[in-house]
């Protein structure tokens, strides 16, 4: 990769991901009322909210809240632009799960009931969805022979037809990751379910702000892991990407929170499960596409 390459994939990171990213909320609050039968807001409303949360007055809790957040800022913002240069992808999820224990840390330093039950909760989704990642990664390597993601670029057929069943286990835990329904335990993302806001009870302003700001760069990220499985084609990566994000909305909608243990329970039997056969297959049959 070039000079040039690195700074215009740097820029476009920098950018214009949370433009991205800020349209994707826009439509992910106008299709979840449209499902809902309510007019919704307009397109571009997390921007409007995002200006009036960082003109408002910075009211924090101790000391240490605003440097957690703004590790958690940095690292999601790494984690991207590691990404978009198609670096380890080992490391990219390792930078990214560094990202949300400082949200975590950041959540429980408060002191809350509700931030901390929310960062438990929080935490074991963690638990949850960290294994299909793992996963992810070593069917990648199995395939390429490498982590780094740009070793796909010789590759002649996509990651999806040789990992259906890990495609299919990353679709289950998006929403997890999308903190969405039914596994919205640790925040209440769009308040379905309850009025407090779990772990971002006492986050408020220019902090609030800053974390919406980052749920940006994130919709690109989590959208980004799924582009990957048909990096081959930006056209269809871009599709996989976004049938993933409405299919989460979706889900979202039609479906009531269940309990952590029944999102553990199904995730590390029958969600791993899938995943690990279609590990053992690609072993088994030596399968590589580069």
């Amino acid at each position: 990769m070039s000079t040039i390459e690195i700074i215009i994939r740097s820029l476009l990171v920098l950018f214009a991901a949370p433009v991205i990213g800020c349209i994707f909320a826009g439509i992910d609050r106008k299709l979840t009322a449209k499902l809902q039968g309510r007019v919704g807001p307009k397109l571009l409303q997390p921007w409007y909210d995002f200006r009036k949360l960082m003109s408002k007055e910075n009211v924090v809790v101790n000391k240490y809240q605003n440097i957690y957040i703004l590790f958690y800022v940095i690292f999601i913002i790494v984690s991207l632009l590691m990404l978009f240069l198609e670096m380890d992808l080992l490391m990219i999820i390792f930078v990214y799960t560094i990202a949300n224990v400082a949200l975590i840390v950041g959540a429980m330093s408060t002191g809350s009931p509700f931030s901390k039950i929310g960062s438990a909760r929080e935490t074991i989704s963690m638990l949850a969805y960290e294994p299909i990642l793992v996963f992810y990664i070593v069917g990648m390597y199995m395939l390429t022979g490498s982590f780094n993601i740009s070793r796909l670029n010789a590759a002649d057929k996509p990651l999806i037809l040789y990992l259906p069943l890990v495609f299919i286990s990353m679709l289950f835990i998006m929403s997890i990751k999308f903190k969405k329904s039914p596994f919205d335990f640790s925040t209440a993302h769009h308040s379905h379910q309850e009025l407090v806001k779990g772990m971002f009870t006492d986050f408020s302003g220019p902090t609030m702000g800053m974390i919406e700001f980052a749920h940006w760069y994130e919709y690109v990220f989590l959208s980004g892991l799924m582009f990957i499985f048909w990096k081959q084609s930006f056209v269809l990566g871009t599709l996989l990407s976004i049938f993933t994000f409405i299919f989460v909305i979706i889900i979202d909608n039609i479906t009531a929170r269940l309990s952590w243990e029944w999102m553990v329970k199904v995730t590390w039997t029958i969600v791993v499960g899938l995943s690990v056969a279609n590990i053992l297959f690609i072993y088994f049959n030596n399968v590589r596409i580069v």
